[in-house]
């Protein structure tokens, strides 16, 4: 009884449990820098670096252009993103603003000033007042208009957050010089934003 040793049970092999991982070690903070290093081809000598990585930005900023110039979405600064502001640029690129033509007349206005005829500044002066009276005049006209729309299309008042101001700096610039593009012709109604479906 006390000398008799129990018959020892049979061991059973252990599995090893299946790796679920990614099969290798995850690489050192120096190995990864390393790694991108290589795969960015930075030369060793500085000033090789700096013009290399001038090339780069300047080939991303020319692809970026590029794609906005082709009214690609995804390409369009995060101030220009959404439908409430695609629905913005239609809406001001469908109308005639004399904004747009603001600073041409506002230059034509500087020059006729130094004219050294009374009636001509007095002219000048005259017509320098009409020009910002017509234009405010135009542009709370295209205001309120604007958000007439942009109430029944987009009722969360985070969608119009920096309407009013997003559209008066597109207004003021030349139709050829906006980016992104105009997508609409003047006169053409702008097509309903698809939330308001």
């Amino acid at each position: 009884m006390f000398g008799r040793k129990a018959p020892a049970e049979p061991e059973t092999p252990v599995e090893s449990a299946p790796t679920t991982g990614k099969g290798r070690p995850t690489p050192s903070r120096k190995e990864a820098e390393a790694a991108r290093k290589q795969a960015l081809k930075i030369p060793k000598d500085p000033k090789a670096a700096k013009r290399a990585a001038r090339d780069r930005d300047r080939q991303a900023r020319a692809e970026q252009r590029a794609a906005l110039m082709a009214g690609d979405e995804r390409a369009l600064p995060a101030r220009d993103q959404g439908p409430a502001r695609r629905y913005i640029r239609d809406f001001v690129d469908s109308r005639f603003t004399i904004a747009e033509w603001f600073i041409f007349i506002a230059l034509a206005v500087l020059v006729l000033g130094f004219i050294p005829v009374p009636s001509v500044q007095l002219g000048v002066s005259v017509a320098w007042m009409a020009l910002i009276i017509i234009v405010a005049l135009d542009e709370i006209w295209l205001l309120w208009r604007l958000h007439t729309k942009l109430r029944a299309y987009f009722p969360d008042k985070a969608d119009r957050k920096g309407a009013s101001l997003y559209a008066i700096l597109r207004s003021l610039q030349m139709r050829r010089f906006r980016l992104p593009p105009p997508r609409v012709k003047r006169g053409q109604i702008p097509e309903e934003p698809r939330t308001s479906r």
